[in-house]
Order: structure tokens, then C-alpha cells, then sequence
């Protein structure tokens, strides 16, 4: 029998599974032993994750992400680690066009204007007839071309393989120049960190709009700075490095930046999203299949 914790009380799990959360078995003063499926409440982070060095019987670790890399310093021989790709696919694509929206048609000049009581009518651009680049041909990425299919615009998606149409990662420097707006949607790793350098960020064009709601770590903070205070570029950031953002960091007041707190994934959506994906996976191991989206953490 499993014992499964997750954040619902009132999650389905199957037939013999026994269902735990924060109601009738809080972490901090329960047998954590007892726990052999675990599903991270969402929007923590290693803090929720901690628990896991005590439970001893854990099969399962279920990450609430699509990112996954805070946990896997937390994994031993016999458990294994899943990511909720596909949970958040509409949530973030979707804030990740309206950021484009929002500096393209000049949102926070706007809101600044309504703050101080001034009527400027002043002509902003548009996302339609945009060329727009995505980094990131996975499940959010293919969201996020279906979002921004009706517009009017040219979209070149970008993937290591060059798989399903998409560009090669090693074409992204000759094609860089090219993109009105750029969006970041590509895991967190070894090759991606940093991977808009100073060079990198140098090589877009001139009022170039570049939306991240990936990982904060794939830019380079101090270039981005530079680069927006230059008044050359504008972005518009869902996550940062470092990340919560201090107060009196030089992010907060550069130019031609629009910030919101890693919220592209965290909306309405996700409680019955998330909830739906978390029972599909139980019904899955309590049919003695595999579960969806296994790390292979040996490829890493």
C-alpha cells in the first residue's frame, strides 16, 4: 500500500492508497517514514523539500514544476523523481504573451501616466506583425506558438535537436538579430545558465523585447542591467537572479523592464490542474504502470 502526501485533503487516490496532507499529518511532527509517495506543495522551495532526507520508504518524489532541478540533490537510489510538465503550460504561455502585449503597447508607460493624472496619447507598437523568436521548443513552448498563432506574426521556436520543425540551438546567434520580440521557455541547466551573456545580449536588435518566464540564472543579471539602461532593449521578467529579488537591487530600477514575482505558472488554473495530474499519476502506479514524466536522472 502507498501512502501518498500531498497539499489536498481532499485529493482522490486510488483503492488502498492511504492519503495524507498537512490536515491529518503535518510534516514537522508526523513519522515521515511512512510516506512513500511525496508530491511538493507548489510554489515552495527547498524548504518542502527538506522533508524528504527522513522519509526513509519514499518511491516517489513528485515535483509540483516543470523544472525539477532543486530536487534532485535530494534523491537516492530507489526513488524516483517526476516533473508536472504540461501543469502550467497555459497559465505561463499566457503570461508570457500578455507581458509581450504589455510592452509592446506601452502598459507601464501607461499605468505611470494614470498614477501621475496625465492623459499622453502617444503611438506604441504591436505585437501583431512581430518577429518573434521562443527558446524552448518543449510542451510551454508549443503552448505558447498556439497562443500566438492568431496574431500576425512569424515565430521561430528553437530546440538542441532542431526537432518538429524548430531551429538548432546553434543557428540561435545568426538568427538573433532578426527577432522583435525573444522569449525565454528552456529548462535551467549546465549549457542554458548564462546562456544570454553580455555577447548574446549585444546581438539583439535595437528595441528588441526579450520575455523570460523560464529560469532567472539563464541571463546574465549585471549584462541585462546594462543593456536596459542603455534604453536599447526592454524585457519583461517573470523570474530573476537572484530570486526573491532584495530590495535595492539595481533590477528594480533600470529601464524599460516590467518584473512580476515568478507568477507565470501560479494562477487559478493550477489547484485543478495540478490536482487532475497528481490523480492520474496515482491511478497510473496503482495499475502498475509508470508514472508520466520520469527524470532520468542518469542523463544529467
Amino acid at each position: 500500500m502507498h501512502s501518498v502526501w500531498s497539499q489536498w485533503p481532499d485529493l482522490i487516490v486510488p483503492e488502498g492508497f492511504r492519503k495524507l496532507s498537512p490536515v491529518d499529518f503535518p510534516l514537522e511532527s508526523s513519522d515521515l517514514s511512512q510516506i512513500t509517495i511525496y508530491v511538493q506543495p507548489y510554489m515552495t522551495r527547498t524548504e518542502l523539500l527538506e522533508p524528504v532526507r527522513e522519509m526513509s520508504n519514499l518511491k516517489i518524489l513528485q515535483v509540483p514544476n516543470a523544472g525539477y532541478e532543486s530536487a534532485i540533490p535530494y534523491m537516492r537510489e530507489g526513488m524516483i523523481l517526476c516533473n508536472a510538465k504540461g501543469v502550467h503550460n497555459a497559465s505561463t504561455a499566457e503570461l508570457a504573451v500578455g507581458m509581450a502585449i504589455a510592452m509592446k503597447r506601452g502598459f507601464p508607460d501607461f499605468m505611470h501616466e494614470q498614477r501621475e493624472g496625465r492623459w499622453s496619447h502617444e503611438r506604441m507598437g504591436s505585437l501583431n506583425d512581430s518577429n518573434i523568436g521562443i527558446i524552448g521548443a518543449g510542451s510551454i513552448g508549443q503552448t505558447l506558438v498556439s497562443y500566438l498563432t492568431p496574431y500576425e506574426v512569424d515565430i521561430t521556436t528553437f530546440s538542441r535537436s532542431g526537432s518538429n520543425g524548430s531551429a538548432r540551438m546553434d543557428q540561435l546567434d545568426s538568427l538573433l538579430p532578426t527577432f522583435d520580440i525573444l522569449f525565454l521557455i528552456l529548462p535551467l541547466n549546465d549549457e542554458s545558465e548564462n546562456l544570454f551573456d553580455a555577447r548574446r545580449l549585444a546581438l539583439l536588435k535595437d528595441g528588441a523585447i526579450l520575455v523570460n518566464v523560464a529560469r532567472g540564472k539563464i541571463i546574465d543579471t549585471a549584462a541585462l542591467v546594462s543593456e536596459l539602461n542603455s534604453g536599447r532593449i526592454s524585457a519583461a521578467l517573470d523570474v530573476t537572479e537572484p530570486e526573491p529579488l532584495p530590495a535595492g537591487h539595481p533590477l528594480w530600477s533600470a529601464r524599460n523592464l516590467m518584473i512580476t514575482p515568478h507568477v507565470g505558472g501560479d494562477s487559478a488554473a493550477f489547484e485543478k490542474r495540478g490536482k487532475r495530474f497528481i490523480e492520474s499519476q496515482l491511478i497510473r502506479v496503482a495499475a502498475g504502470v509508470e508514472p508520466l514524466n520520469i527524470i532520468d536522472l542518469a542523463s544529467l
